[in-house]
């Protein structure tokens, strides 16, 4: 392991490693994630082959709403799931029509205690952060309604490909609850004016005018959706493990700093960065006008 000069490239380097660590782990999560009973359908389905990990949100009879259940079984597909040694991208879709129609309003009801709803939005935030702390890029790949803590995870994500019918919205207000969770993330993608819009008012705003303001990467045809997505992970995986870990870390860590502190974290991680093997390949073989042969060291 190459020496490490700031805490984003520590961070990055054992978050990667971590998940390098994780196969037999990853096993038992797996077998787990399919809910309390072997007669229910799994909440969340994960499969991965070629280094790209699909978790598929299942539950659209309730519209893929993240209720604790669903929440619990995401995060573990994200850190397991299968294997770790090659794991270079996740994916997070969803079964049916709405991509997810955010928390489920029976667990925020008065039935439930004020701990109960505190577990829930605990529960909600680690999802959350976990997408952007993960050292592998993190793609939602959006058919239909993205709203509340659904449009929060689309937001949360690294890329976002939506089909051209998509739709997101931030619609707690009109149910007598702010979507002030959701704010975080998507005050951090869209623009201010675009995002007090979307809380104030609770109304959609189409796939296009995502992608215009930033919550979303690409709008593609829905029969070009999966392509499109495929295609992208395709191409993060011809790239080396390591940097990306390294990079994903650095952006996340100096976009909250002002100019003068991101450009000394991200000069000193880029630094760092040159001493690694892959660093090292990567300009040997541009020099030598040959492909990199990647260590993901």
């Amino acid at each position: 392991m190459w020496k490490v000069c700031t805490s984003v490239l520590r961070s990055s380097v054992r978050d990667y490693n971590t998940l390098r660590a994780l196969p037999s782990l990853s096993r038992h999560l797996s077998s787990a994630s399919s809910g309390s009973s072997s007669a229910e359908p799994a909440l969340t389905v994960s499969s991965q082959h070629d280094g790209i990990r699909t978790i598929t949100l299942n539950n659209p009879k309730k519209r893929n709403a993240l209720s604790l259940d669903m929440l619990e079984s995401l995060r573990r597909d994200l850190l397991g799931g299968g294997s770790q040694t090659d794991l270079q991208v996740i994916i997070i879709a969803a079964e049916g029509p709405v991509f997810s129609a955010g928390h489920d309003l029976n667990e925020l009801s008065p039935a439930h205690s004020r701990d109960k709803h505190t577990k829930i939005f605990d529960a909600c935030t680690r999802v959350m952060t976990l997408v952007q702390d993960l050292p592998v890029p993190v793609i939602a790949k959006v058919r239909g309604l993205a709203t509340a803590a659904g449009c929060q995870l689309v937001a949360s994500c690294d890329i976002v490909v939506a089909s051209d019918t998509a739709q997101f919205a931030t619609p707690g207000v009109k149910v007598g609850l702010f979507c002030s969770t959701p704010a975080v993330a998507l005050g951090r993608a869209v623009p201010r004016k675009v995002a007090m819009e979307m809380l104030f008012t609770g109304q959609p705003i189409t796939a296009q005018d995502a992608l215009l303001h930033g919550l979303v990467s690409k709008v593609v045809p829905e029969s070009k959706l999966d392509e499109e997505t495929d295609r992208l992970a395709q191409k993060i995986c011809t790239t080396s493990r390591s940097v990306t870990a390294i990079g994903k870390a650095c952006f996340y860590s100096q976009i909250t700093k002002s100019r003068d502190e991101a450009y000394r974290e991200a000069g000193e991680v880029m630094v760092d960065n040159l001493q690694t093997a892959d660093g090292r390949e990567g300009i040997s073989a541009f020099l030598e006008k040959r492909k990199p042969t990647w260590s993901h060291q």
